[in-house]
């Protein structure tokens, strides 16, 4: 892989924000984002780049994409995508929110490859003009990849200085004690595992349980796919650091109208913060406003 193939496959346009080609697909970013609690209020933390495949115009899911893609290309797909989201987060978010990218550990099943696409992606944030330390890395540690692989990229990251996420905790085959060797900064439990522990007060007991001991150990946790006010809420109670879902903020296709979050409260309702639909991309999004969330005001 190398920092001209992802470029190569960049088209950029004159309000500041970048497409992918591959194939037949034109690849847009989408950037969701993720909210901290804080003295009892919202504050935007972070956004998580997500890719959004179109073709002929029509939107696709991505595994369909990702599934016609031979695994040969993966490493350089993967590229291309996260090159994507980082011109595109430096074009629209706003400079003090974190930005969330995700890798996939098993392709790179050498160190010296690992060592390459982080000195790629380095170039790319000095392009886009994002500080590294912006970067929050996710990764899963069920076995996609070899343990060794896994171990060894998670170590080539560190040594390039980025944060590092733990993504989907709890599911599959989730291991405590790889996240003991990891010592990742942040983890991400699964959206499906965290609402079938909180429907039942055992469950939530040890879903809470589970958060406190990530936080002694000065691991910040983000519960993903929330969706209903009672999530949040018990998000709230369970200890966890920060929250992501639907019912704070949908994902937007770049260009996006969160820069205004570094300025005015962000809009915590669904309506005002939806992805614009596939015919239509470039529909211009609402303008934020302050908003009340069960009964907390969400913060600027």
């Amino acid at each position: 892989m190398s920092r001209s193939i992802g470029l190569a496959h960049i088209i950029r346009h004159d309000d500041g924000t970048s497409t992918g080609v591959w194939g037949i697909y034109t690849l847009q970013s989408a950037f969701q984002p993720i909210f901290a609690f804080k003295e009892g209020k919202l504050s935007l933390a972070a956004f998580e780049g997500l890719i959004r495949p179109f073709r002929d115009g029509e939107s696709q899911s991505p595994g369909t994409f990702f599934g016609t893609c031979p695994a040969g290309d993966r490493l350089h797909i993967e590229a291309l995508t996260r090159t994507l989201h980082l011109l595109n987060a430096g074009a629209c978010l706003p400079e003090e929110a974190s930005i969330f990218v995700n890798f996939d550990p098993s392709v790179f099943t050498d160190r010296s490859i690992a060592d390459k696409a982080l000195r790629d992606m380095r170039l790319v944030l000095h392009e886009a003009g994002i500080d590294p330390r912006r970067i929050v890395c996710e990764v899963t540690e069920q076995k996609s990849a070899s343990q060794e692989t896994l171990y060894g990229f998670v170590e080539a990251l560190r040594a390039n200085g980025f944060r590092i996420a733990v993504d989907d905790y709890g599911a599959d085959e989730s291991d405590i004690n790889r996240i003991k060797e990891l010592k990742p900064d942040i983890v991400k439990f699964d959206a499906h595992w965290i609402t079938h522990l909180m429907e039942s007060g055992p469950g939530f007991a040890l879903l809470t349980a589970m958060v406190h001991s990530f936080e002694s150990q000065g691991i910040r946790t983000v519960f993903e796919g929330i969706e209903e006010g009672w999530q949040l809420e018990l998000a709230e109670r369970s200890g966890a650091s920060m929250v992501q879902g639907y019912v704070l903020a949908r994902p937007e296709l770049a260009p996006t109208s969160f820069r205004v979050f570094g300025k005015v409260a962000p809009q915590a309702a669904t309506e005002a913060s939806k992805e614009p639909a596939a015919a239509s991309p470039a529909t211009p999004a609402p303008t934020a406003r302050q908003a009340r969330v069960f009964g907390r005001k969400v913060a600027p």
